[in-house]
């Protein structure tokens, strides 16, 4: 399998000059996150991720996590590498520094989770679910829960787990039935079945603090009757130690396409003890904290797996040789690379990667101008992008991740289908994250109802006029910028018109934009990833001319944000169109024609 080595000039190029770290650093509390700061970070982690985590990716896609008599043992390397992750301060980098976290910025958290990402999306699957609980924990937890776990979990020495999906209660969430029974000393005594809990039993810590929903007997039906409930794995004491084992057991592990090394743990709670996480019936706002956080961190997922993928096909089209170059004199066969067609599937996955990280960046940046912004107008601006990026985040990066894995098997050849090039793995391992978190599908919906038809597309009144000034930058500039620039203006206008028909037929029939949901959160990923990738190469061309930067590097850029313009945005108008008018064979489609 091809070494990892963290795109670190990307995410600098993204962090520094695209997103500007010093309008960062001047928010209060992230003054320590200078230049210096994040180059250390970055190289730091990138060793770690290179070094130790990486080659667990193909290790534990063979010898998988072991369930015996309810424990389980993970796979080799994995808690030795975990010891290293932890000596290293990892799982705090954007903690809040009360609990021993960095407190460093949400921009830089990110990158570094992609990182852990790229290197083994089974292995980094742990700090993610570990990072939504501090998150749910800080945002509602009581001074007591905060004192108690907190500290553990921040420096990762406990990790944390999502305990949601039933076996009869997937992404309805209305369904759960687990029970929480109040017990005189105020406790809840916890019973029932989760399924797909990602590390919900391991040997990698000595406790493991799930989040668990359920419903106390006499609460109201469907999702205002479910409460949040912290059940470590062993009791905590007063005094910080571990007491007695709780009764949450892991009864078995599911075998899975991909993503072997991660082990997804059918969980029974046996009257555990529960502790309420801040009142009864309240316990899907705040689960949505660490499902929303969960959310960005997979759309993270399924970029850095786009990248994984892009290296290992990029290192095998530069090796194997194979024809002579089309139209040439010269009849010795040349590296694949060389290949028209080729080169364009390698294009298409390095821009789509690009795209798809500069969105989340952006989505990242706005995170930590919520959280610090000074003035309530920033603040609000800030969460206004956040909750419209999310979904797109979540699903546009993650269908990016199976298109540029399956691209990755493409250039592999007959070579992509055998186990050995390492190309299959990315594609199993990515593939869940499609599912994971809420599908797609549901995403998508979230983006048409919650987040544009029923605010009257209040949050794009604040990005789009974002766009258009970047994209007027760039037209300014003339030549291959200006062609950029149209290209995504057209797409603006495309989402303009869509959006325009989304919010009156929402009105009347909220199942004919339903039908096309997919098709519009695609549309709005590929002009934003236009965008980003567009006003990236007009920073770019801006280093050029001031003789800054590596040259290859940065008229690689503008190569790349030309690329995503000439050949992925052109699709615009046929998603608009698909998303306005291609509802009637659905919504018409009897029972009989499926």
């Amino acid at each position: 399998m091809t070494v990892y080595d963290a795109p670190i000039n990307e995410m600098e190029f993204l962090i520094k000059d695209v997103f500007d770290l010093n309008s960062i650093t001047a928010l209060p509390g992230y003054e320590e996150a200078t230049e210096d700061m994040v180059d250390a970070i970055l190289e730091e982690a990138g060793k770690l991720g290179r070094d130790i985590i990486a080659p667990l990716a193909r290790t534990s896609d063979v010898e998988n996590p072991v369930w015996k008599d309810n424990t389980v043992t993970t796979a080799p390397g994995f808690k030795e590498a975990y010891a290293q992750f932890i000596e290293g301060g990892w799982q705090g980098i954007g903690c809040d520094p009360e609990f021993g976290g960095m407190g460093l910025p949400f921009v830089l958290s990110n990158a570094v989770s992609e990182i852990w990402n790229a290197s083994s999306i089974a292995f980094g699957l742990c700090p993610m679910l570990t990072g939504g609980a501090i998150e749910a924990l800080e945002t509602h937890g009581s001074d007591e829960q905060k004192e108690k776990y907190l500290g553990k979990m921040v420096s990762g020495e406990w990790t944390g787990t999502m305990n949601l999906t039933e076996p009869s209660a997937g992404s309805d969430l209305a369904a759960v039935s687990t029970k929480a029974v109040k017990q005189e000393d105020g406790t809840y005594k916890i019973s029932g079945q989760k399924i797909f809990i990602t590390f919900g039993e391991h040997d990698m810590t000595e406790n493991i603090i799930h989040l668990v929903l359920a419903r106390t007997p006499d609460a109201p039906a469907g999702s205002r009757g479910i409460s949040l409930f912290i059940v470590p794995k062993y009791l905590v004491n007063d005094d910080g130690s571990l007491g007695e084992r709780n009764p949450a057991y892991c009864i078995s592990l599911e075998h899975k396409m991909g993503i072997h090394g991660s082990p997804t743990a059918t969980m029974s709670f046996e009257d555990a003890t529960g502790y309420l996480v801040k009142e009864e019936n309240k316990g899907l706002a705040c689960m949505f904290t660490m499902m929303n956080n969960a959310r960005l961190n997979v759309g993270n997922e399924g970029f850095a797996a786009a990248e994984r993928a892009y290296q290992c096909a990029r290192a095998y089209a530069r090796e194997r040789t194979q024809s002579p170059l089309i139209g040439s004199k010269d009849k010795t066969s040349v590296s694949i690379d060389k290949h028209p067609d080729v080169r364009r599937m390698l294009l298409t996955m390095k821009s789509k990667t690009e795209a798809a990280r500069a969105i989340s960046y952006f989505a990242a940046r706005q995170q930590d101008f919520f959280s610090k912004g000074t003035t309530d107008e920033d603040r609000a601006k800030a969460d206004a992008l956040i909750q419209l990026l999310t979904p797109v985040v979540k699903a546009y990066s993650t269908d990016i991740g199976a298109e540029v894995a399956n691209d990755g098997i493409q250039v592999h050849g007959g070579m992509g289908f055998i186990e050995e090039s390492g190309a299959p793995q990315w594609f199993r391992d990515v593939r869940i994250t499609a599912i994971y978190e809420g599908t797609n599908g549901i995403q998508a919906n979230d983006l048409i109802g919650r987040k544009v038809a029923m605010n009257g597309g209040a949050y794009l009144d604040i990005l789009l006029p974002m766009i258009k000034e970047d994209i007027a930058a760039a037209n300014a500039k003339g030549g291959v910028f200006a062609e950029m620039a149209a290209e995504v203006a057209d797409g603006v206008a495309k989402i303009e018109d869509a959006t325009k028909w989304l919010i009156d037929s929402f009105k009347e029939d909220p199942k004919q934009a339903a039908t096309g949901s997919v098709h519009y959160l695609r549309l709005m990923g590929n002009v934003c990833g236009g965008w980003l990738l567009t006003k990236s190469a007009v920073v770019a061309q801006a280093k050029l001319d001031a003789g800054e930067g590596d040259p290859t590097f940065l008229k690689a850029k503008i190569n790349t944000a030309r690329f995503f313009t000439e050949q992925v945005m052109p699709v615009s108008g046929a998603l608009a169109n698909m998303f306005t008018k291609g509802y009637a064979a659905v919504l018409e489609c009897e029972d009989d024609y499926l």
